[in-house]
């Protein structure tokens, strides 16, 4: 039977009391709709509250939670119990904290969210396994002592997951001055993105709107550590200290913020459009030309036309990478008219042409 995690938004009178027998009232009655409640998220601050429930259908919790109590759920997503604990650190009810008949919660679900990128000078076209294994394990180390937990890995980049906001930037920093000058001449970059949120919001996947902004900072934003003005605001709160005491920080203001969503909600509806270009780019974004150009070269450090060749460039390498149809196929897939300006610019960019660089493809070993 699926999970789903649902999203209440609540009034200011509600406590963790009244929210502790709100919850009781749902148990007494959900066998009758065949639900299972399995724990609940309340964060007093931030007036809301996240329930985890195994259920038949989306219907069958809304029908539950009116009959309990007639709070009624904002939002509901379906969700894998696994990756609820990956980012929240349980799926069960914590022990309880005060002598009380009730289990009273008082467990924030809002997370500060944190993506990691590598990258390798010749795009892994060198046998660097054992390097990429030295690195990984230092990461890994890093992040357990700060205690982020890892949602999500593979051999380039890591989706981790912080209850502090100190630990994630902290997090971050020791990466950039401990594990980034171990890296050698075969890594090009290591970028870090550092926002958060909460998990059920308007879209259909836990944190996406959280996991969308962190993957664009990394991949778009020019910047060794790219953090958003919330998580500035939450870390300056914290520690009663600027977050400019970290040189290699750079934080987004909501301007910024808001233009990068408006930026890549647009290129990911058009890029493969190969008549797709600067005038079509600033005319759907509605910015002349000349301010599209001082916006995008603020943020990513390159001109539109050069943003949407290597947005396009990135986007072949990982279906070359996926092995998702031959050169020709990829080439005209992500909006190149030419396969052989296709390969002009993949060679100028990863200094090998894509037909050396499939031939070089191999799996993994780790």
């Amino acid at each position: 039977m699926p999970i789903f995690m649902d999203r209440h938004d609540v009034s200011e009178s509600v406590s963790a009391e009244l929210l502790a027998e709100i919850h009781q009232e749902d148990l007494k009655i959900e066998h009758e709709y065949g639900c299972r409640g399995f724990t609940y998220w309340f964060d007093s601050k931030r007036k809301n509250a996240f329930c985890l429930i195994e259920a038949p259908n989306k219907e069958a919790i809304t029908r539950m939670h009116k009959h309990a109590h007639g709070d009624v759920p904002n939002t509901i997503i379906e969700v894998e119990s696994n990756i609820v604990e990956s980012f929240l650190g349980r799926i069960t009810d914590p022990e309880k904290t005060r002598n009380t008949p009730l289990n009273i919660i008082n467990d924030s679900a809002y997370r500060v969210l944190m993506f990691i990128n590598i990258t390798n000078s010749q795009d892994n076209l060198v046998n660097i396994t054992l390097k990429t294994k030295e690195i990984d394990e230092a990461i890994i180390n890093l992040l357990k002592a700060q205690n982020g937990n890892i949602v999500k890995k593979d051999n380039s980049s890591y989706l981790v997951s912080f209850k502090s906001v100190t630990n994630a930037i902290s997090s971050a920093v020791k990466i950039e001055l401990e594990i980034k000058p171990k890296l050698n001449e075969f890594f090009k970059t290591l970028k870090v993105g550092i926002a958060s949120g909460e998990p059920v919001t308007n879209k259909s996947q836990i944190f996406e709107e959280t996991i969308s902004l962190i993957n664009r900072m990394c991949d778009i934003i020019h910047g060794e550590i790219v953090v958003s003005y919330e998580v500035k605001t939450l870390y300056e709160s914290e520690q009663h200290l600027p977050i400019s005491k970290h040189k290699y920080i750079r934080v987004l203001n909501p301007a910024q913020e808001k233009f990068l969503i408006h930026l890549m909600d647009e290129v990911e509806i058009s890029w493969q459009n190969p008549e797709f270009n600067l005038d079509t780019f600033s005319e759907n974004l509605g910015y002349s030309k000349s301010q599209l150009y001082r916006k995008i070269k603020g943020l990513t450090n390159k001109s539109p036309n050069t943003f949407i060749r290597d947005y396009r460039l990135n986007r072949a390498l990982k279906l070359m990478n996926n092995q998702h149809g031959n050169i020709s196929e990829i080439a005209f897939e992500t909006g190149f008219n030419s396969l052989a300006y296709f390969s002009k610019c993949f060679k100028a960019k990863y200094h090998t042409l894509p037909s050396k660089y499939n031939q070089a493809q191999k799996p993994s070993i780790y």
